[in-house]
């Protein structure tokens, strides 16, 4: 018979091991040293098991009693299963059939076909890197909401604290599935409102983890409705100017010879011209736009209802809302918090180049008025990485 200080000691090995205790009742461990207390029996001839719970939340003595609890359903002539299943119908309940793993790789099927494949793979690159290594084993029935918390609590250490959240969302669907599907009777992540870290937050939410950008930017390469709000969210990705700036551009702002956008003061925040260099992304952004918009448009991104106007202010909002983003995760003007943040963090450009251009205009406007190609070489060799850095992030994961 087994001892609560030999079960401690049980260690994971290559294959999922058996431990006896007796009169049916076993523990096996998983190579991840997850243990679940089975009991095994023979009805009507088929030999059966049941699960009776996860050690340690259910101890020896605990599982011990549920055992003959289920031995005493059996010595009446009833199957066990049906008991402990709680009037499910099952020919044979096995748990293992109806691990966390194998439940969501289902939910994934059968939504697959309606997600973009940049969002369907990165709802499967989240499950198999956060979730399954540290629940994917487990029988959906037997999770608790402190299995699912003690997973995003590892993805938290990281200080991916969008990911967490994010990935707890795809788990509540996975559960929510299981509970149409009469595996489990409620989903555990119902009960961790609260219970993550909230996502840094400014004035306006924005996407900083390396990994998280890489999915963003596949995001919007997979973004498929409209071309023309495509091309905006990506001018404003590679740019990171404001929307305000972004929505009314003009074909007569832009100078392609010199690959540059000379915003004009009046539509800046601060009231000075600006010039933003243009990477090879956002001039060839340009050339798939001119056949949409240069010759009946003066703006480059027009509204679709008329070309009078630009595009209104919440066009690339409701983008990322499509996407899958939440205003808590990222917005349109986010794109600036983005880059400024790596690009301090990636060590290559001194402070004031980043700011130069982002437009954050010197107290002196007298003497900014005179700067603003101030750091021009520096800040187009800038821009161009980081539109280089934001398509590799996207081909990185």
């Amino acid at each position: 018979m087994l001892t609560e200080k030999e079960i401690k000691a049980l260690k994971g090995l290559e294959k999922n091991k058996k431990y006896f205790d007796a009169h049916g009742l076993y523990i096996e461990v998983t190579p991840k040293s997850r243990k679940y207390w089975r009991y095994k029996y023979r009805f009507k001839k088929k030999e059966k098991r049941i699960s009776l719970g996860v050690y340690p939340q259910i101890s020896l003595k605990e599982a011990r009693l549920k055992r003959n609890d289920a031995a005493a359903i059996l010595a009446e002539g009833k199957d066990p299963a049906l008991f402990f299943s709680k009037g499910r119908k099952a020919e044979v309940v096995s748990s293992e059939h109806n691990t966390f793993y194998t439940v969501s790789r289902e939910w994934f099927q059968k939504n697959e076909t309606r997600w973009s494949a940049s969002h369907a793979k990165d709802v499967k690159a989240r499950l198999e890197k956060n979730v399954y290594p540290f629940i994917g084993d487990i029988p959906v029935e037997e999770i608790q909401p402190i299995d699912v918390l003690n997973a995003l609590r590892k993805v938290e250490a990281r200080g991916s604290h969008e990911v967490a959240h994010r990935t707890l969302g795809i788990c509540g669907m996975v559960f929510r599935y299981a509970v149409a599907a009469c595996m489990v009777k409620s989903d555990p992540c119902r009960d961790l409102k609260g219970a993550l870290t909230p996502p840094k937050k400014g004035n306006y939410a924005a996407i900083t983890d390396h990994k998280e950008i890489g999915a963003l930017m596949r995001s919007i390469f997979g973004y498929n409705h409209t071309k023309l709000i495509k091309c905006a969210t990506l001018f404003s990705a590679y740019t990171f100017c404001r929307q305000k700036e972004i929505r009314n551009a003009k074909w007569s702002e832009i100078d392609f010879k010199e690959a540059i956008w000379v915003i004009p003061g009046e539509k800046m925040k601060m009231k000075l011209d600006h010039i933003v260099p243009l990477s090879r992304q956002c001039l060839e952004i340009l050339e798939q736009m001119a056949p949409i918009s240069k010759h009946c448009s003066e703006f480059i991104f027009p509204s679709i209802r008329t070309n009078s106007r630009p595009i209104s202010d919440g066009s690339v909002n409701i983008a990322l809302r499509s996407m899958g983003y939440s205003k808590e995760q990222m917005t349109a003007h986010g794109f600036r918090a983005m880059a400024s943040t790596r690009l301090y963090e990636m060590n290559r450009y001194r402070g004031e180049v980043i700011e130069r251009q982002l437009a954050h205009t010197e107290r002196n406007k007298v003497k900014a008025a005179y700067n603003r190609a101030e750091y021009f070489e520096e800040r187009k060799a800038m821009m161009q990485e980081w539109a280089d850095y934001l398509d590799a992030a996207a081909k990185e994961f």
